[in-house]
């Protein structure tokens, strides 16, 4: 009895305590950080046709066009890793005529008609993937958006058709809306 009135209250006081401050200390990710991991894994679940790679061990080259809201966390968040046996290479281009060749296109900020610069992207086999609502509505296969402060996504699975790209029904389900699913 003397256990429960003494020793066992203060050690759980203690570890309660401890695992406060260690959750502290834990870092918490901001909204590109875990967009970034996004991208890595949208890789994962995205199928392009064999033409789009150079070669069979050829990486998988993500572009952000205009600014760069990710800083250092995409070349992070892909850095050492590999999907299908292809590695990652991140690159930053200001025009989307700069853009073939990438297989993942981010951008929030377009110049000029995004429209037709999604249409273009679409048509070189690229998964665009931005923001807001207008994102989809103007041609871009992935957006993102912030439900609750939790990083959310919608996908257009027509323009990914478009784009030949085959995106896994494992994603689609993950999606917080998945529109003109075939």
């Amino acid at each position: 009895m003397a256990l429960l009135g003494g020793r066992l209250p203060a050690a759980l006081s203690t570890f309660l305590m401890v695992a406060h401050a260690l959750q502290a200390q834990a870092p918490v990710m901001d909204e590109y950080q875990v967009k970034a991991l996004f991208l890595f894994n949208f890789a994962k679940f995205v199928e392009w046709p064999p033409h789009a790679f150079r070669g069979a061990h050829a990486p998988f080259k993500i572009c952000v066009l205009g600014d760069n809201p990710f800083g250092q966390a995409l070349a992070d968040a892909v850095q050492g890793k590999t999907v299908s046996g292809r590695g990652f290479v991140v690159e930053e281009i200001s025009k989307a005529p700069q853009a073939p060749g990438c297989h993942i296109v981010f951008s929030n900020s377009f110049e000029g008609n995004r429209k037709s610069m999604l249409v273009e992207l679409n048509r070189n086999g690229a998964l665009t993937v931005g923001e807001g609502v207008a994102f989809i509505k103007d041609g871009g296969i992935i957006s993102f958006k912030l439900v609750d402060s939790r990083v959310r996504f919608e996908i257009d699975a027509a323009a990914a058709a478009q784009a030949h790209l085959k995106i896994s029904s494992k994603l689609l389900r993950l999606a917080e809306n998945a529109r003109n699913q075939p």
